[in-house]
């Protein structure tokens, strides 16, 4: 320290010290402030050997060793950090990346809601993307990918994302259909004359493509008892009945005291009805055998036997019945229509989506940024999810992804379906991966089907659509999307499609795709993610709006 001090005073008396002293002082005189005295160079001396004795002493101090870190909490909000910083090894939080100025709002809004449904279900780990008009915005994790190793999510995060593969290979079908290669509406016998030719009550029935897209065609779910599905389905339209007939008499709004007493009579009859007709307790999908395969199947045909030869539950064409297995049947239809195997088909088409991190789900490869899978067992703690195989079902559950991925895939869907209102304001746009006319379809609601996440809306052709409606002026407005959920073993997934409303006029000057997508997964099932990726896209739409 001594020589520090003795260094500093040198260094004001030489010639040059004495030219940086001076320089100080006219800059000083400059601003107009009293003039410095020749006592300040051993003032900054004085102050630099005290603060110097300070650091030393503590430093040389043995007393008191410095505390570790406090243990991160999981759980915990985010801390607002520069940028630069690295991540900790046991940050449960990825740095996320600059956020547009505009959307910093509905980004804080939007963390913030992801917060609260993460600690609300006890979520170990959930990732968010966002893309508006194309460009992604927002993706961050929140939470652990794998609670044992501390490693944090993060946007590159890789997950099960369950039945949006449904989504991804309606893609596939899409593209054989505009090539001339596949009819969606002829008996599915044509392609894979395996499946074997059904009845119904008797009657030789048809099972076509377009209905086992649009889970119209009777082939079950999990579920294996005919008669419980049934049930199910019986009182749930009852209960919609009943539903419907209050709405209508709440809208009129006029009756007589005659009116008053048959509607009461009536309502009384109704849940008579719905008491008697109530089914017995049925399996959710994660209490079904199946879910839990460990088999490894070879290829689409193969995986056939375990559904193919039972009864179909219902008439084709006349319910609503989702179905994974129907899926499993339209990979085989895409592999005997291509010409290809069907996960072969499907990494070309990842190939030209840029879709790089999409692959199917098998425990041998190393996958990097692969997330842990977890459940709550029967005394509430956290646990591994058991081993399970998806062979059996790659087209409809068993991809894995990132939200970036998901996001891409979003776009070109919803540059497919706009391309189309802007071609006459500019024709130097590129085609999109599907037709207009394509998309229009894939995204239009057929007749007799259920959306189950938003009963707003009806299942179209692996996608479920809300469509635009408004009843009272002022009131709730209901926007127009797209979206298709997901829930498998230890994962819950949602990918949503906002597309902005557009007319005439509006694209002038403007480029598809128009609109905001959200991605969320999540390493935990059972965990509803449609109305939080709506929210998270209003929000982002609101600034974009602003």
């Amino acid at each position: 320290m001594h020589r520090l001090l003795s260094a500093v005073t040198a260094r004001a008396a030489t010639p040059g010290g004495q030219a940086w002293g001076c320089g100080r002082r006219r800059a000083h005189q400059r601003a107009g402030l009293p003039p410095l005295g020749h006592g300040w160079v051993g003032g900054l001396g004085l102050g630099l050997g005290l603060a110097l004795g300070v650091k030393l002493a503590g430093g040389l101090s043995g007393a008191t060793p410095a505390q570790p870190p406090a243990a991160p909490d999981p759980e915990a909000s985010p801390q607002a950090e520069p940028q630069e910083q690295s991540l900790a090894p046991w940050s449960p939080q990825s740095p996320a990346p600059p956020p547009s100025r505009c959307f910093a709002r509905a980004i804080e809004s939007s963390r913030d809601l992801l917060h609260r449904i993460k600690d609300e279900v006890g979520a170990p780990g959930i990732v968010v993307g966002v893309s508006v008009d194309g460009k992604e915005v927002w993706s961050e994790g929140l939470g652990y990918a794998d609670v044992e190793n501390r490693v944090p999510c993060k946007p590159e995060t890789v997950m099960r994302i369950a039945s949006i593969s449904k989504s991804l290979t309606m893609v596939a079908l899409a593209k054989l259909w505009e090539a001339g290669k596949l009819d969606l509406d002829i008996p599915v016998q044509h392609y894979v004359p395996e499946f074997p030719e059904k009845e119904y009550e008797g009657e030789k029935v048809s099972v076509t493509t377009r209905l086992l897209i649009s889970h119209l065609s009777g082939i079950r779910h999990y579920e294996k008892d005919m008669k419980k599905v049934k049930e199910e389905k019986a009182y749930k339209a009852l209960k919609m009945m009943k539903e419907m007939v209050a709405s209508d008499q709440e809208k009129e709004g006029k009756s007589n005291e005659k009116n008053d007493f048959a509607k009461a009579k009536t309502e009384q009859d109704n849940e008579a009805k719905c008491r008697n007709s109530k089914p017995g307790k049925k399996k959710n999908d994660f209490e079904q055998g199946e879910l839990y395969l460990k088999e490894k199947f070879e290829n689409s045909i193969e995986s056939l036997r375990l559904f193919k030869n039972d009864p179909l539950f219902f008439k084709p064409g006349s319910q609503f019945l989702y179905s994974t297995f129907g899926y499993t049947l339209l990979a085989a239809i895409v592999e005997r229509a291509s010409g290809y195997k069907y996960l072969d088909y499907m990494q070309k088409i990842f190939h030209d989506l840029d879709m790089l991190t999409t692959v199917q789900e098998e425990n041998e490869p190393v996958i990097y940024n692969r997330a842990r899978f977890y459940v709550y067992n029967k005394k509430r703690r956290l646990v591994n999810t058991p081993y399970v195989d998806n062979s059996y079902k790659w087209a409809g559950g068993g991809f894995l992804s990132t939200v970036g991925d998901l996001l891409k895939f979003g776009n070109a869907m919803l540059y497919g379906y706009q391309v189309g209102l802007f071609k006459d304001s500019n024709e130097n746009l590129l085609p999109g991966y599907l037709k207009p006319e394509t998309m229009v379809m894939i995204w239009t609601p057929v007749p007799n089907t259920e959306m189950s996440w938003d009963k707003e809306g009806k299942y179209a052709m692996a996608w479920g659509v809300v469509e635009k409606k408004q009843i009272y002026g002022s009131c709730r407005k209901q926007r127009h999307y797209v979206s298709h959920t997901g829930g498998a073993v230890g994962a819950s997934s949602v990918l949503l499609v906002l597309p902005e409303e557009l007319d005439t006029e509006a694209v002038n000057n403007k480029v598809p795709p128009r609109g905001i997508i959200v991605s969320i997964i999540c390493n935990m099932q059972s965990v509803g993610l449609n109305s939080t990726a709506l929210k998270i896209a209003l929000e982002f739409d609101k600034d974009r709006s602003d």
